[in-house]
């Protein structure tokens, strides 16, 4: 059956876009339950499958603020590791970049975090956002120490803030500007570039707008986005994103998920724009992203079953439209 949108993406949007996953770190992190270690290594195993490239398992971080991480090296030594899938973690200090070294086969992406809201760093990061601004220098040599380049610098709260309220433009360019020129003064090439919606400010045009400042400030780095679906916002965002060539997200199955921080009205607030439904949206556009969507469907179903109450995901309830299409055939 002949589709009634293009195969071929419009001009401006890639070619192919990179997911890359995050729900068993940011989904978890903010439940109050902690889930079964099985139950979680299950999960990853499903989204191995899928296609994805990179998958983040967790997180070390303190477990007195985030005891759902605590188990995070053990869920390392669980999952069952497919070639060519990168099993990432996060970390927020030293110590925590430590724990990640040590535990079993974590592929290390060393990224840069800086806040454009000082609330929010104080909230997540227990310090002011220019002491952690200060901090990069010597996470770069951290990293260099270990062996390690520089996978991506972040800038959380891009847009807005639930504490400070709307960041200026200005604002977040600058934070970009600053750590574009200490990765120059230090000889630390810099690929990734991540604007970070954190608390779901943005909107379709602030994200355009953002991305192509961020893109006059370093024409060679590739741009990257965190997009937070809070306001029901996440999808629109991403594809205005994907309209300005962005080809490459982070992104949760299933919708899980939220900053545990990050002030919320809601404890089901939702988190990071779901996979499934992005996956499904870039397909639908002739966009390939290398990922087999009826296996993330199966993994995202999982996960609801995990945390026992409805999810965000949409796809991961109706199904996509290729079935649909054979029916017609």
């Amino acid at each position: 059956m002949t589709r009634s949108i293009p195969l071929k993406p419009m001009d401006g949007f890639p070619k192919f876009v990179e997911f890359r996953e995050e729900g068993p770190r940011e989904g978890f992190q903010i439940e109050k339950t902690i889930y079964p270690l099985d139950q979680r290594a299950k999960l990853i195993d499903l989204l191995s499958e899928t296609g994805l490239r990179r998958i983040q398992v967790g997180s070390f971080v303190s477990p007195k603020y985030v005891p759902q991480m605590a188990d995070t090296a053990e869920l390392f030594d669980r999952i069952k590791r497919k070639p060519g899938v990168e099993y990432t973690a996060l970390w927020l200090n030293e110590k925590g970049f430590r724990q990640a070294l040590a535990a079993r086969d974590v592929h290390i992406d060393p990224r840069l975090l800086l806040y454009a809201s000082d609330a929010f760093s104080q909230h997540n990061n227990n310090c002011s956002a220019k002491a952690m601004q200060a901090r990069q220098r010597d996470w770069i040599t951290l990293y260099r120490d270990a062996g390690y380049d520089l996978d991506s610098a972040y800038v959380m709260a891009a847009f807005g803030c639930n504490f400070e309220g709307d960041i200026p433009p200005e604002k977040t360019h600058d934070i970009f500007r600053w750590v574009i020129r200490t990765c120059a003064e230090m000889d630390a090439p810099l690929p990734n570039l991540f604007i970070a919606d954190t608390m779901g400010w943005a909107t379709p045009e602030a994200v355009k707008r953002m991305i192509g400042a961020v893109r006059d400030l370093a024409p060679e780095a590739r741009i990257g986005m965190h997009i937070h679906d809070t306001r029901g916002l996440g999808i629109a965002n991403l594809h205005a994103a994907m309209s300005m060539g962005v080809d490459l997200f982070e992104t949760s199955i299933a919708g899980l998920g939220g900053c545990p921080f990050a002030g919320h009205g809601h404890a089901r607030a939702a988190g990071n724009v779901c996979t499934e439904d992005a996956v499904f949206l870039c397909h639908e556009m002739g966009i390939e992203t290398g990922i087999n969507l009826e296996k993330l469907i199966e993994a995202a179903r999982f996960a609801e079953d995990i945390i026992g109450t409805p999810l965000m995901g949409r796809v991961m309830q109706s199904g996509g439209l290729d079935a649909y299409r054979k029916r017609q055939t």
